[in-house]
């Protein structure tokens, strides 16, 4: 009697610490399950396309703060570099041809993020500083160019864009095939290349990596450059969907992708974390910030909600970390 006992508990143990362990999908199968009782449009083409383009600009934001959360910085400057690059980009496909807008905002993005890195990397500044030094002159540059109001595009090579960002391919928004290409390619980089498997044990341990003759500053250095050439993409493809860029834009994404990180599971001293479980955190607070409007909720208490998913995502953290 003693022994079944013990096996059902031994059973009901394991299946807990299985929950634990993959916390975040279950939290996104029991959002999507809620989301279908409450709502008879939830599984709708429209609301389901509408939720994919929402979260595909702050979706592309979060692959970066990842990358950079995974050697243990961050990136509090990626919603203002979306604005300034937004601006820039619609400046830009007004003026040259097409081609050339994009690559010259990513080099830009590139360029951004490269400044970061330098001064985190080879100043020794704290990433919490740098960043927040670019996010104040990215947002006021931001304001600069565009004269405090929206560009909006003017040119076949804008109405391309505009096309291609609100449009589908096989019933998936383009931008969102975009987005999901991002997290394929970050997930292949983490797992089995030698750079992602290099930031990853930097996270863990920086002076071991170090000492080990890892070049830690090189790769930090990279890090935030690949931070604003994603912040960059993420830019384009917001821009593209509204047909204009401003300087309003990526208000606050940054502590959004923080939190889709941190809802994925990441770490925030570095070193644990997956694309795979980013996407899904992504998807949980585009569940949530959908369901609310579904619900007619307004956008104050959608806060407080964020806020309170946020907390639980830890507490599963910790109650993981002492399994």
């Amino acid at each position: 009697m003693n022994t079944s006992i013990n096996k059902q508990a031994t059973g009901l143990g394991d299946i807990l610490k299985f929950i634990i362990k993959h916390n975040t999908i279950f939290i996104f199968i029991l959002l999507v399950i809620f989301s279908a009782l409450i709502s008879d449009v939830f599984f709708t083409e429209t609301n389901l396309s509408n939720l994919l383009k929402q979260v595909s600009g702050i979706g592309i934001v979060s692959i970066a703060m990842l990358i950079v959360i995974l050697t243990g910085g961050i990136d509090l400057s990626v919603g203002s570099v979306v604005a300034l690059l937004a601006v820039t980009f619609a400046i830009l496909v007004n003026t040259v041809i097409l081609p050339v807008a994009i690559l010259i905002t990513i080099l830009l993005g590139f360029a951004l993020g490269s400044f970061s890195g330098y001064l985190i990397a080879y100043r020794k500044m704290a990433p919490f500083i740098a960043t927040l030094a670019l996010m104040t002159i990215a947002r006021g540059l931001g304001f600069i160019y565009s004269k405090g109001s929206p560009v909006t595009f003017e040119t076949p090579g804008g109405a391309f864009m505009s096309d291609f960002a609100n449009n589908s391919t096989l019933w998936i928004p383009n931008i969102a095939i975009v987005f999901f290409i991002i997290v394929a390619l970050a997930s292949v980089m983490l797992r089995f290349n030698v750079f992602g498997r290099l930031i990853i044990a930097m996270g863990s341990n920086e002076e071991a990596s170090r000492l080990s003759g890892i070049r830690v500053n090189k790769y930090k250095f990279l890090v935030y450059a690949i931070s604003g050439s994603l912040a960059a993409i993420a830019a384009i493809i917001t821009a593209s969907r509204t047909n204009l860029g401003s300087p309003n834009m990526g208000v606050a994404w940054e502590l959004d992708a923080i939190a889709a990180v941190v809802i994925g599971g990441a770490s925030l001293n570095g070193g644990k974390g997956t694309a795979i479980n980013t996407l899904m955190g992504v998807l949980i607070l585009g569940l949530i910030g959908n369901i609310l409007n579904l619900l007619n909720v307004p956008s104050y208490p959608q806060q407080v909600v964020k806020g309170v998913i946020i907390i639980l995502a830890v507490l599963f953290q910790k109650i993981e970390g002492k399994k």
